[in-house]
């Protein structure tokens, strides 16, 4: 039957519809917090480890209380995520679950990736008074933040680093073990520092953040590796363009992290002087277009403006910034770098990643250096 030949719903059905999807709207919320008290407690790792076992079995394993265990077990399994054999009492995690829930499966681990719905959570309060109000939630109120994003970059930067993203920028590796002057913007913890001091040592590595828990953990870190060639300041990189040296840096990186500032345009115009000629930006952020009507079909749309409007646009208004936004978008980003003084952008993309795009400019002899 073709299409205009089928009836035309009715508003009652219309509704009843829309009824069945908020209904499945909110179990899946409801999961995906079960799903982040699942990593976060070691859960669904003991469950992939484990062959089917009652619920005292899983809890004495992980450590656990086991009445809380039952109660996330009822969750999980009413939700598809746990099979359970009512005969036996058995709870088991298929393997075919495990392989996109579980820390062996880094960087599939889709658990990490819940941990936003309750850390999000955490802040409703402020962004609805935000909402009334103006204003944003400043970055010490997101208790968890580093924590999460720390995974998150490991899934997303550092498990690529070596086999996908340094090689979008021809010669980077030979230069690195040659021995040149690298900046992260916005490290974080600084993972993929870190790792690349280590796999570098004739390089040397500075990283920025604002946050001082996240670079204590950084520096606590480069202590335990024995790392020299890498320090971390705390730099609040509003103004950034009147604060470097020019020149000084053969690569800069930025990864996710350009959008989330309170002057996004003088972090980029800061990167250009910098940078010397011939030096390389690389600048890794959500995949998105600028405009709305081009995102309807990206596959997490809904959960890119949420932590958009949850974390990345209010901590940027908080400071009294651009706010941005996680959704900056291609568009804006490319002409934000042009404004930069980046004459020549490519945006390339990973095949196995959906979320980034990677953004490549080189510094060229008499391009214009902003003052």
């Amino acid at each position: 039957m073709c299409n205009a030949c089928l009836p035309t719903p009715t508003q009652t059905e219309k509704t009843d519809l829309f009824a069945d999807r908020l209904l499945d709207m909110l179990n899946q919320g409801a999961l995906a917090l079960m799903v982040s008290i699942g990593h976060r407690t070691g859960l669904i790792d003991t469950l992939a480890e484990l062959p089917p076992a009652n619920a005292q079995t899983i809890a004495g394993h992980a450590g656990l209380e086991e009445r809380y265990v039952r109660e996330w077990l009822g969750a999980v399994v009413a939700g598809g995520i746990v099979a359970y054999a009512a005969d036996s009492g058995h709870y088991h995690l298929p393997a075919a679950h495990a392989a996109l829930l579980t820390r062996a499966a880094t960087p599939n681990n889709i658990a990490v990736f819940a941990q936003y719905i309750g850390m999000l959570g955490n802040v409703e309060d402020r962004v609805v008074d935000c909402f009334r109000n103006g204003g944003g939630v400043a970055y010490e109120h997101f208790t968890r933040f580093n924590e999460v994003m720390s995974e998150d970059s490991g899934q997303t930067v550092l498990a690529a680093l070596d086999e996908h993203i340094l090689p979008l920028v021809s010669g980077l590796e030979q230069r690195l073990h040659r021995g040149v002057r690298v900046l992260d913007v916005g490290c974080g913890r600084g993972l993929a520092l870190l790792h690349l001091a280590a796999s570098y040592p004739n390089s040397r590595f500075v990283g920025f953040d604002l946050s001082a828990t996240a670079l204590h953990q950084a520096r606590e870190q480069a202590r335990e590796l024995g790392l020299h060639n890498v320090t971390f300041e705390q730099r609040d990189l509003t103004g950034f363009d009147s604060q470097v040296n020019c020149e000084e840096f053969d690569l800069i990186t930025a990864f996710d992290a350009i959008h989330d500032q309170a002057d996004p345009q003088s972090v980029l115009n800061g990167i250009q002087l910098a940078l010397r000629v011939g030096g390389t930006f690389l600048m890794q952020d959500i995949r998105a277009s600028s405009y709305l009507e081009n995102n309807l079909e990206h596959p997490i749309a809904p959960l890119l403006y949420t932590i958009s409007t949850m974390h990345c646009m209010t901590v940027s208004l908080a400071q009294g910034g651009a706010g941005l936004g996680t959704m900056w978008g291609e568009e804006l980003a490319t002409r934000m770098l042009h404004q930069a003084g980046f004459d020549h952008v490519e945006v390339m993309q990973l095949e196995h990643d959906f979320q980034n795009d990677f953004y490549v400019t080189h510094k060229q002899p008499g391009e214009p250096r902003l003052q």
